[in-house]
């Protein structure tokens, strides 16, 4: 809202606000990153990947997609809420398996937010749009490789706690 305010005013500071946007959920994301780097790096290159495919697939079918896809985007966004709903829930209620499921039904409709996302970029003739959509397609590829690490990291609790299996011998 603040950013559509600004880039009505002055486009520049539309793009001034979406660094500022992508510094400050750099910092609010660096304490989780660290966490991961410094329990099981691998886990981090895993969901890089993956969510690096990820977007690249749903982003170019979005992107090459004639069909009007902005039906699916406003249900996308409906789930989007029913998720953060669901989320909460999974707080209170101990359901098993519901970070498995809450992060698989995220993947789902972020690939069709993915897929809305890169088809607006597409279609916009409007350059004082860019900043919105860099933004759209930012929090995309953020919530993915956070739904990505949540599945790899297999656990539901944050910092994952130590895992219980068998021990070997070193």
């Amino acid at each position: 809202m603040i950013m559509r305010f600004a880039a009505m005013r002055h486009p520049a500071a539309a793009t001034i606000l979406l660094v500022i946007f992508g510094v400050l959920m750099g910092a609010a994301s660096a304490p989780t990153l660290y966490w991961y780097a410094s329990a099981n790096p691998a886990i981090l290159w895993q969901a890089g990947g993956a969510t690096a495919l990820f977007i690249g697939v749903f982003g170019a079918i979005g992107f090459l997609t004639k069909k009007d896809l902005s039906a699916i985007y406003r249900v996308a966004f409906i789930a989007l809420l029913a998720l953060l709903i669901f989320g909460i829930v999974l707080i209170f209620v101990n359901i098993p398996h519901g970070s498995l499921i809450y992060a698989i039904l995220g993947l789902v409709i972020f690939a069709a937010l993915t897929m809305g996302d890169f088809q607006r970029l597409r279609r916009s003739r409007d350059l004082n749009s860019a900043p919105f959509i860099a933004a759209s397609i930012f929090l995309d590829i953020l919530n993915v490789f956070f739904f990505f690490l949540r599945i790899f990291s297999g656990s539901r609790d944050w910092p994952p706690g130590p895992r219980v299996g068998p021990v070997t011998a070193a």
